[in-house]
């Protein structure tokens, strides 16, 4: 701290340190250097504006960041979802297929292999049912 300091009103010295406390923070933030800006005695009112300006400015780039990060992610996750789904509608097509071209015996002898504790899907129960083979 320099000695120009302690002549200052403790408000000037309030507002200095949490200037620079913001800069130092939000520059770090976005890894960026620190800026300093000196207050001005006779001008402290218009210090407090520009103060309040800058770190109105930064709350605004740390906002745009963190909004271009978000609507980045929600695009990574729609297309997951769209990837995901489509493998769904495959895997069901091809559960389809292999249920109506199995036998009786043959799904008696899958649903033997299954714990007892795994609930079997309804369509599955349903052709268990149908077949006579569950009572």
């Amino acid at each position: 701290m320099s000695t120009e300091m302690f002549a200052k009103t403790p408000m000037e010295v309030a507002v200095y340190q949490l200037h620079n406390f913001s800069i130092s923070f939000f520059s770090s933030l976005l890894g960026g250097d620190v800026v300093s800006v000196k207050l001005d005695n006779s001008a402290s009112g218009a210090s407090v504006v520009a103060i309040d300006n800058k770190i109105e400015q930064a709350m605004d780039l740390v906002k745009n960041h963190l909004m271009y990060a978000v609507r980045e992610e929600v695009e990574i996750l729609k297309e997951q979802i769209k990837e995901l789904a489509e493998k769904n509608n495959q895997l069901e097509r091809e559960n389809y297929l292999l249920k109506n071209l199995a036998s009786p015996e043959q799904l008696e002898k899958f649903q033997s292999r299954i714990p007892t504790d795994t609930p079997i899907p309804p369509s599955l129960r349903t052709r268990r049912l149908s077949s006579g083979s569950e009572t």
